[in-house]
């Protein structure tokens, strides 16, 4: 009898490494966990305390800790990797020169070493070292992905449902988009409530909830990151099940609609840049790029964003010599 195993690799086993290896584990995702760091005995000890937490439950994940080049051997990659440094301010991009550093020295070594799975990509700022790693890595565009403004999008939905009455978030649909950052907007023209356009919903439940104030309720989206961070010093749980969703609906095929940062190639009118958009996300990575019929403003506020991450990735690739054509 033939088996295929699932293979799941995390670089970079800080605490969103942790939490990404935690929720894999014990959600019985991945057949096999292998966990890479600079810090070799560092991903060892991590490795050795999941198995012994893996004794308490019905998983039966095996957990390794392994070389960087080791990772080539798996189907899906979750780059939790940075540079240990102070954050001053809420912006991601502080985190650039650090993170691109990183990004030009392991996906070498990994596209070298015959890695030809799908990335999965939390570093930060991640839109701009998704484009790296598509860049470096030579893979098709489907197969580097970053988690973008996933997470933010979940709080979107969450300070909706807070507002409009205690709704289950998952029968709201709502995209934050754009860079993962101080520019991303939310698409207020497609977001539905159960199926029912928001401005619908709205209108018919004035006396209930009254007018939604949309820019305090973006606002609280867009920056929820940095309110957790500034009080616990960083953010994990969130980020860290985000990957572990992510390599869940690649191993399963789920196909199951997101926001992710994808590579452009003419969607949204963009191209040679990895922003936040809706995917569809499968077996092969990013099946489809969703594209939303933008009103006026949103595209003009999208544009804007798509530009600044524009600007980076330039400037970063220019710094090493090339260019953001492939």
């Amino acid at each position: 009898m033939s088996e295929t195993i699932r293979k799941v690799g995390i670089v970079g086993i800080g605490n969103v490494g942790k939490a990404a290896a935690s929720a894999i584990v014990h959600e019985n995702i991945a057949d096999e966990l292998y966990l890479s760091d600079i810090d070799a005995e560092r991903a060892k000890g991590e490795a050795w305390d999941f198995a012994d937490s893996i004794e308490l439950t019905p998983s039966r994940t095996r957990v390794k800790a392994v070389s960087l080049e080791e990772l080539a051997a798996c189907d899906v990659i979750l780059v939790s990797v940075t540079e240990r440094q102070k954050i001053i301010s809420n912006s991601r991009l502080e985190l650039l020169k650090g993170s691109a550093a990183i990004a030009y020295d392991i996906v070498p070594r990994l596209r070298k070493a015959g890695f030809g799975g799908i990335y999965v990509i939390a570093t930060n700022p991640c839109d701009i070292i998704t484009y790296l790693f598509y860049k470096l890595s030579g893979l098709p565009r489907k197969q580097v992905i970053g988690t973008g403004t996933a997470l933010d999008s979940m709080r979107l939905r969450r300070q909706i449902s807070e507002v409009i009455g205690g709704i289950n978030p998952r029968s709201i649909v709502a995209y934050m988009i754009g860079e993962h950052g101080d520019s991303q907007l939310a698409a207020w023209s497609h977001v539905t409530v159960g199926g029912k356009p928001l401005d619908e919903y709205e209108a018919e439940n004035l006396d209930r909830f009254g007018k939604i104030d949309r820019g305090k309720v973006e606002e609280e989206a867009r920056h929820f990151g940095w309110e957790i961070l500034t009080r616990k010093g960083n953010t994990q749980f969130g980020i860290g099940n985000e990957l572990a969703f992510f390599a869940k609906s690649i191993l399963n095929d789920a196909r199951i609609a997101t926001a992710a940062s994808a590579v452009q190639k003419g969607e949204y009118g963009r191209d040679g840049l990895s922003i936040g958009v809706p995917i569809v996300l499968g077996r092969d990575g990013i099946e489809e790029i969703i594209h939303l019929n933008l009103n006026e403003n949103e595209q003009e506020l999208f544009n804007a964003s798509a530009d600044l991450v524009k600007k980076y990735i330039d400037q970063t690739l220019a710094e090493h010599g090339e260019t953001a054509g492939k």
